[in-house]
């Protein structure tokens, strides 16, 4: 008889450091010195990685996709691989220009979805995310979400999340976050949009039924929400993180959605000073979240995913909550060291036991005022690094630090278990 094959998440073993398997940086840009990757997001069948730059570009290791205008948000179609071409894409929104639908293999427009505000102008949203089905793109930007249908074209079906700029009822403010509950009950077709305003209100449940008014509203934390995930295995925890802050927060769904079931705690001593968007990752058995640290030590933290019944006591503290909830603090499993700058975004490998880290952020110096001179606004002048470059697969030990000490921009891939050893290219600064 023949044996039935059973597919399984990669297991990660968070008990030792990982494995650095290859690094590389970015192409050059003579234009922009100060270029970074922002974010990156591994392709769904895990062939190949993009990355969000800060020069306006998208680009793989070796291919760039450059933008007329800086970059909102990307995302790949859920159905994306090199073998399939005609599935082979991914959407970016480009600021003041329509949303547009990418080849992933060449660069050019396939199609482009208009959003235009009462005044006729472009509006490019902060927030993409496909529906369960892959049949619906939506698209978050001002008091509003925007939802394409991909079977035919024509203008998109405009939801309000609130009724008016002078109400306060509603989801208000710019919705920077979306995410839809990965579950396969067709009754249960819920997605979460969080919005950049800093008030108790701004993380609210939507049924694709309904439309734009909510049906459930979601914690109690006073910041702008940055990003939002559902567990892939547990469809319903739903997990947040926001601007400034160094915890990410958990809710279940099926209980208290104000009160968090789990926070976890990077552990910083003090609180990020800059608005940079710190983007987590969960894996796809929802085992384990990974998230960097904002501060220029190039930390990754690593989370187990599990109940607090199986939860470590080293990693597991209880806090009091309002009215005498309680819920629980989890701390790192592991922590390493990736990089020698923030540490922007991380990605979990769809197939393979691998973790994907991008670095990079600004520096700025500021122009002190002469005594006596009258003082004139304040100029920002960014300082960078040189790089280092070199055109085939060998270590490079120049020894060219700039006198700020900057690190260059890396994408850094860290395997666990056995893997195939890559020759890696070093940039190393004195």
């Amino acid at each position: 008889m023949e044996q039935q094959y059973i597919w399984k998440s990669p297991a990660f073993d968070t008990s030792r450091q990982p494995t650095s398997v290859y690094k590389a940086h970015l192409l050059p840009d003579p234009q922009f010195l100060g270029n970074f990757a922002r974010s990156a997001k591994w392709c769904p069948d895990g062939s190949l990685a993009l990355a969000h730059c800060e020069n306006r570009n998208l680009q793989y290791l070796d291919i760039m996709f450059p933008q007329a205008a800086p970059i909102l948000d990307f995302i790949w179609y859920p159905r994306a691989t090199p073998r399939d071409p005609s599935s082979f894409c991914f959407v970016a929104s480009v600021r003041e220009s329509p949303v547009r639908l990418l080849d992933a293999s060449d660069g050019r427009l396939r199609a482009s979805y208009k959003i235009v505000d009462h005044r006729e102008r472009q509006i490019a949203p902060h927030s993409l995310a496909f529906n369960f089905p892959a049949d619906k793109l939506y698209c978050g930007f001002e008091d509003a979400i925007e939802v394409f249908d991909l079977n035919r074209p024509g203008e998109g079906i405009r939801l309000a999340t609130t009724s008016s700029k002078k109400s306060k009822d509603g989801l208000k403010g710019i919705i920077s976050a979306l995410a839809f509950c990965p579950s396969y009950d067709p009754s249960y077709r819920l997605y979460a949009a969080g919005s950049l305003t800093p008030s108790s209100a701004n993380i609210a449940l939507f049924d694709e039924d309904t439309g734009g008014k909510p049906v459930a509203w979601v914690g109690d934390i006073k910041a702008s929400v940055v990003q939002l995930a559902f567990n892939p295995v547990k469809p319903h925890i739903l997990y947040a993180s926001f601007r400034r802050y160094d915890e990410i927060w958990s809710w279940d769904l099926r209980g208290n959605t104000i009160t968090p079931y789990q926070t976890f705690r990077r552990g910083n001593i003090s609180r990020p000073e800059t608005n940079q968007k710190m983007k987590f990752d969960i894996d796809l058995g929802g085992d384990l979240m990974g998230i960097g640290d904002q501060a220029s030590n190039g930390n990754v933290n690593l989370f187990k995913l599990v109940d607090d019944s199986t939860q470590p006591a080293t990693e597991l503290t209880v806090e009091a909550g309002a009215e005498g909830t309680h819920h629980s603090v989890i701390t790192p499993a592991l922590r390493f060291h990736g990089h020698d700058d923030a540490v922007g975004s991380v990605a979990f490998h769809p197939l393979r036991a691998l973790l994907l880290s991008v670095s990079g952020s600004r520096h700025f110096e500021d122009i002190n005022v002469r005594e006596g001179e009258k003082k004139a606004p304040l100029r920002i002048r960014q300082v960078w690094m040189r790089r280092c470059h070199e055109a085939e697969a060998t270590e490079c030990t120049c020894e060219n630090r700039t006198a700020d000490g900057n690190r260059p921009s890396e994408i850094t891939h860290s395997g666990y278990g056995t893997l195939e050893r890559v020759r890696v290219v070093k940039v190393v600064q004195a």
